[in-house]
Formats: structure tokens, C-alpha cells, sequence
């Protein structure tokens, strides 16, 4: 049924002739510019220039530096229009470039305004004359002249709209902003978007809008209203409507084929992450990798990889479009890379595996009201790019740890299997919740079936709480934090420096009570935002977090969170230095051939020489940020602590050049061409994992 669907759908566009031709003989794109987030609309970092080859890779140096002055994380891959490299700095202003001098064109955005969010860059559009760059900052989608850098007044109101206006009544005022580049077909932007992930977040949707008004042109529920495929997977009829139940969203971008019109997009879990009594059932569409018509929205087939995420599986990055081969012929497919380290790969056409999954038991959560789904979608292959927790033992504890001994305890009791759900007991997740792949993707050469993918070893802490009820009355501001902050700022308020979550107490000497009324709403980095708070309340927080006395109370304080059970906090794993507290590596990359499922090299990606012993291997590193393909053979990678930006042989995994760059770059480079000169150029933002901020977009070259 699947495949005729698709048939029907291709005749009905004047595309099958062209489809069926193509999985014979696939047309070669052009791969020599860079005008879509990660290089094009395949999402597959991928290059066909060739001036740089792994001959002459260790003579690149710099070529020009930008600074943009807002210093801080830069997530952005720029892209490059002609001689224009765009991007978008640390405070969400929209910047132009000339890629070949590194001098400022434009420059769009509010100049005292310091945003709090992150980016990752911009789309560009075209028809005849008129070229745009859209863009968002918080909630609002912005059309720019491309040349000229001015708002484009026709689009939405005076060059604007708000993404909220896809959206139900119901969730005008709650969180919702896109960190990640719309996907551009004919005159649409479909756009990725971010939303809470605790109790009473926005419904999850999938949103078009035109390039031209910016009126909405259609949207797709994530979460199914009634009539709706997969609304009977949910047991709470009102998931769609809930002021508990959100989310399953796509977040992380998404993927088209131009020739068919199909976009590939992956969504995230449902929240609350972490308690799913409120939404048990499987859940569709959270954790599936949807392909619709990029035209109308509608669903051509769509693949589950997480039945009711209680773990925070959100598939973290655009999904790849490449081509393999299965007894000599060519396939056109999609492939996912997941936080779990698997890499599932589907028929592009049809969303048959071509791989094997099975469905495997898993274990049955203890905690009241929440009905884990039995099992889980595992692929036969390719293996895990990741350690998984059911293999580590107490050997696996870090050889440079101080604590070993309390390390080995947690290793010998915790809860190994895998997919074992959130309880009251202290547990480990591993891959951790940032998970094995992330937002930075892996990168592909789409015609020969081979991706390349940095992963994170880390774990992290999996453990829930019993909802504390303050009896009688209490500040208002008290209650108002133990429901919206507590989880990541402790309820000492001493947060999780090392996670990035940071100690709240004494923040009147390090901000003004409007920067963090601002940050509320706003949200930054990881921390999401809580318009929705009432004025009132909100001024009650401020004065619990400022050490204010307020006479404020309120009574019926189990009100406060309405759910039995929290999430104990986002806590990494790590020895009682503050390193990870199992053996490196602690970041690897590797080459995962996709015709047969097996691994071609894996290494160990980045180092921590602190850490380290002289004669010790490398220890890998955190990295965030995906790499870029090159046809001539060679794997250009930024994205760890140590800040450096690595080329390796691609064949091989030999490492051929590295450069220290002047913060790092949790980023994904781009590769482009201007005046017949080949560059290569990344964002150096640090402040991330609590490495230095930086404020420079770097381009390198080969000397003249």
C-alpha cells in the first residue's frame, strides 16, 4: 500500500516517469556551492570541489577572519549566495559577507537587543530579481532583502510574522521559537520548530509558510487531532488540546528531494520527557521520521523509531539522502542517525527498511501511572556508532578518575538494559541525553552509501523524583520555581555548572532583574522559555530568586507541578573532577558503509591532554557540530572542547591537518568557491561546556 500510495502520488505530479528513471541511473546535483543549510537541501555536508585535496590540505591557513562582536555560541552554518557568505552572530543578528574578504555587507537586527538564543543559520530564496534571507529570532520569522540587507515590508507585517500564527489559540503564548533554517521548496519555507519540553507545552506541528506574504500555507499535527492517523495511539483523547501533553516536534531541520517534492522530517519526543502517564500509547507522530508531500503536507509514509519516549530520544538531525546499492542496483534512501548511536535507513520511496529492524522486549517501568511501551524498534544493522549502557562493566570506569570505587558501585547496581525506563532508583543513560548523534548531523557523499558520523560518549544520570508538596501556605515565588526551574536548578539553586545549568543564588550581583525577566521569557542555550507565566507570578519568581521579601503566598501547593513525578535534573555522569567517569573515548567519528551495513573506520575524535597521561592515547572530547565531505577524499571537522578544526582522509580516518582556532567551534564549516579560490570557513563561538566565548567566523585557503 505504501508504494502505490507514493505512485499515485508521483502520477498525480507529472514526477513518476522522473522517479522511475532515476533509481536506474540518479542525476548528479551540483555539489559545488553551499546555498542551503549544510550544503543542500539533502542535508548531506557535501562537496565536489577539489582544490584542496590531501596533498596539499596541511598548506591551508587562514585566509580572513570576520568578528562579529557578539561574543558567545554561534551554532550557525553559514551559507554562501555568489560572493556572499550569510550567517547569523551570537546575539541572533543576520549578517552578510564577502566570502572572499571577509568585509561586512549588512548587517540586520537590533543593535542593542542581546538575544539569549542560539541559531543555526539562515534560508535563501530567489525568483528573478528578488532574493531574500529568512531568518528567526525568538518566535518571529523575518524575510531580508539578500543584497541590501533591508526588511522586506510586504512579507507579513512590515517583513515579519509570528510562527505562533500556525498555531493553535491555545499555545499564543507559549514557547516557541526555531533555532534551525526553514527548508525552502518552490515558494514555501517549512520550518522547523522548538517548544517545551515539560508539562504544558505547545502541540507539536509541522508548519509551511509562503516565501512571498508569509501567510501559512498548510500544517501537519505531530500530535493527531480525532479522524487523524495515529490519533488512537494516544489513550489521553485530548493530547492534542492539553494543558499537561506537548511537543513532538521537529526541531533539528529537515531534508528534501527536490525531484520528487518530498520532505524527510524528523520529530522529537512528546512531553513531559520523562513521565508519560499523561500521554501513554505510543505516540505518534513523536520520534518518527515523517515523509510528506512538501506541496500540501500531506503524509506519504511515515517510520516510529522511539514507542513513547520516557528518555528524551528526539531525533537530533536531519535525516541524509543518498543512494545504495542492493545486488546491483541503485537505491534512492533515507538515512537517520539517532541518539541511541543507531542508524536506521529506509527506501526513500516506500519507508521499507533496508535493513532489518525488530521489534525487541524491553523493560516495564515501576513508576505509578506510567505504561512503558514493551518494546522497541532496533535495527539488525549497521551496529551501534556508540557504546551502549548494557555493555559497560566496572573496567569501564575511568582509569583517571580519583573515586573509582564509588564509580565501580554505580556500574555494578545501576539498571543495565537498555531502553530501561526512568524510575526512582539512581540509573545511567548511556549514550546520555544529548545523546550519541546531535544536532550537528552526519555528513554523506550521497551517490556511493557511505556517511560519516561524530558521536558523544557520555553518560548521564537518569533518575526521577517523587513530587514534593509544600503543605500549607507558601511564597508564591517558591511555588512558582519548584514548577518551572527546579529541574535544572536544583532546589538549592545551585544548579549543574557542568551541564551548563548554572547556580541561580546571588544572581542579583550578576544580573538585573530585567535582563532575567527577559531570559524567562526568552529562555537561552538549552533552557527553554515560560511566556506563559502570569505577570503576577512572574513577579513573585523574581523576588524568590532576587532574596526579596514578598508577602505574596498561595495555598494548595501540590498544585504547583501536576504530575507524581520529576525529573531529578540533567546531570552528566563524571568522575569527581568533573570529567566523564568511564573510560575514553570520549568522542569518535566514524565511516558506516550504508550498501552493507558495515563500519569502513571509527577513531577517537579530539583530546583532552590535561586529562591524559604523555604516552596515553587521545581521549576524545564532547563535540557538538557536524563534518563536511569532500569527493576527492577528504572529512573536515570542528565540534570539540579542544578547538580545533581537524582534516582527515575520508578512506581512512587518517588525520592529515589540524588548526587551533581562536575559540571553539560548535558548528558545522562550510565549503564554498569564490573567483575561482576554494575556502572553507567556520563559526568560533565557544562559551559552550564552559570553554572560552569567541566572536569570529574564520576562512581558510591554500596560499596563492
Amino acid at each position: 500500500m505504501k508504494a502505490l500510495r507514493f505512485i499515485l502520488f508521483l502520477l498525480s505530479a507529472g514526477l513518476f516517469f522522473s522517479a522511475c528513471e532515476s533509481t536506474e541511473e540518479p542525476s548528479k546535483k551540483d555539489y559545488t556551492t553551499w546555498s542551503s543549510y549544510l550544503g543542500g537541501p539533502d542535508r548531506n555536508h557535501y562537496s565536489t570541489l577539489s582544490q584542496i585535496n590531501k596533498d596539499n590540505v596541511k598548506n591551508l591557513k587562514p585566509a580572513w577572519s570576520y568578528s562579529t562582536q557578539d561574543a558567545g555560541q554561534m551554532q550557525m552554518n553559514p551559507i554562501v549566495v555568489d560572493t556572499i557568505l550569510y550567517g547569523v552572530t551570537a546575539a541572533l543578528r543576520a549578517v552578510a559577507i564577502h566570502a572572499g574578504t571577509g568585509k561586512e555587507l549588512w548587517r540586520f537586527g537590533d543593535s542593542l537587543r542581546l538575544n539569549l538564543s542560539t541559531s543555526r543559520g539562515v534560508s535563501y530564496w530567489s525568483k528573478g530579481d528578488d532574493k531574500r534571507i529568512l531568518y528567526t529570532a525568538g518566535p518571529n520569522l523575518y524575510a531580508i532583502n539578500a543584497l541590501t540587507g533591508k526588511s522586506i515590508s510586504s512579507f507579513g507585517e512590515n517583513g515579519k510574522i509570528d510562527l505562533h500564527s500556525g498555531m493553535p489559540d491555545s499555545a499564543k503564548d507559549k514557547f516557541l521559537i526555531s533555532n534551525t533554517p526553514g527548508a525552502i521548496y518552490k515558494d514555501l519555507i517549512i520550518m522547523p520548530i522548538r517548544l517545551g519540553e515539560d508539562v504544558g507545552s505547545a502541540p507539536g506541528k509541522v508548519m509551511a509558510f509562503s516565501v512571498i506574504t508569509g501567510a501559512v500555507a498548510w500544517t501537519f499535527n505531530t500530535i493527531p487531532h480525532p479522524d487523524e492517523e495515529g490519533y488512537d495511539t494516544w489513550k489521553n483523547k485530548d493530547a492534542y488540546q492539553s494543558d499537561i501533553v506537548g511537543a513532538a516536534n521537529n526541531w533539528t531541520g529537515i531534508a528534501l528531494d527536490e525531484e520528487t517534492g518530498i520532505i524527510y522530517v524528523p520529530t522529537g519526543s512528546a512531553s513531559p520527557d520523562f513521565y508519560g502517564g499523561k500521554r501513554n500509547g505510543t505516540n505518534l507522530f513523536a520520534n518518527t521520521l515523517l515523509a510528506l508531500n512538501a506541496e500540501t503536507g500531506e503524509r506519504i509514509w511515515h517510520f516510529q523509531l522511539i514507542h513513547h519516549d520516557v528518555w528524551d530520544r528526539d531525533l537530533p538531525a536531519p535525516p541524509n539522502l543518498i543512494t545504495v546499492e542492493r545486488d546491483g542496483k541503485k537505491i534512492k534512501a533515507v538515512a537517520q542517525v539517532t541518539k541511541q548511536g543507531y542508524v536506521y535507513v529506509f527506501d526513500r520511496a516506500t519507508g521499507e527498511p533496508l535493513f532489518d529492524i525488530e521489534e525487541v522486549p524491553v523493560p516495564a517501568s515501576t513508576l505509578d501511572g506510567e505504561e512503558s511501551w514493551p518494546t522497541q524498534p532496533i535495527p539488525v544493522k549497521p551496529k551501534p556508532f556508540a557504546r551502549l549502557a548494557k555493555n559497560l562493566t566496572e573496567a569501564d570506569v575511568s582509569p583517571y578518575a580519583e573515586n573509582k570505587e564509588e564509580l565501580q558501585e554505580i556500574i555494578r547496581t545501576m539498571d543495565k538494559r537498555e531502553f530501561s525506563p526512568p524510575s526512582l532508583e539512581t540509573n545511567v543513560l548511556f549514550p546520555g541525553l544529548d545523546g550519541a548523534a546531535e544536532w550537528g548531523g552526519a555528513g554523506a557523499d550521497p551517490e556511493d552509501g557511505i556517511i560519516y558520523v561524530n558521536s558523544n560518549e557520555i553518560p548521564w544520570y537518569l533518575q526521577m523524583v517523587e513530587n514534593e508538596v509544600i503543605e500549607g501556605e507558601a511564597p508564591l515565588g517558591e511555588l512558582v520555581y519548584n514548577r518551572y526551574c527546579v529541574i535544572c536548578h536544583q532546589k538549592d539553586r545551585k544548579g549543574m555548572a557542568s551541564s551548563g545549568y548554572p547556580s541561580l543564588i546571588n544572581i542579583k550581583d550578576r544580573k538585573t532583574k530585567t535582563e532575567v525577566s527577559e531570559l524567562i521569557a526568552t529562555g537561552k542555550g538549552m533552557m527553554t522559555g515560560f511566556p506563559q507565566i502570569p505577570a503576577d507570578e512572574k513577579e513573585a519568581l523574581l523576588q524568590f530568586l532576587f532574596d526579596e521579601k514578598s508577602e505574596v503566598v498561595a495555598e494548595g501547593a501540590s498544585e504547583a507541578y501536576p504530575l507524581p513525578y520529576k525529573f531529578k535534573g540533567y546531570t552528566r555522569f563524571q568522575d569527581s573532577k568533573g570529567y566523564p567517569a568511564i573510560s575514553p573515548p570520549w568522542g569518535t567519528l566514524h565511516a558506516i558503509d550504508l550498501n552493507t551495513g558495515d563500519f569502513l573506520w571509527s577513531i577517537t575524535l579530539g583530546d583532552m591532554p590535561e586529562v591524559r597521561g604523555e604516552n596515553d592515547p587521545i581521549t576524545g572530547t564532547q563535540n557538538y557540530g557536524g563534518p563536511v565531505i569532500t569527493e576527492n577524499g577528504l572529512l573536515f571537522i570542528a565540534a570539540t572542547i579542544d578547538g580545533h578544526l581537524r582534516a582527515f582522509d575520508k578512506e581512512t580516518g587518517e588525520l592529515l591537518w589540524q588548526y587551533k582556532l581562536p575559540a571553539p567551534a560548535f558548528a558545522t564549516p562550510t565549503m564554498y568557491e569564490v573567483d575561482g579560490k576554494q575556502y572553507i570557513a567556520i563559526a568560533c563561538g565557544g562559551e559552550k561546556l564552559n570553554t572560552t566565548p569567541g566572536d569570529q567566523i574564520v576562512a581558510f585557503a591554500l596560499e596563492d
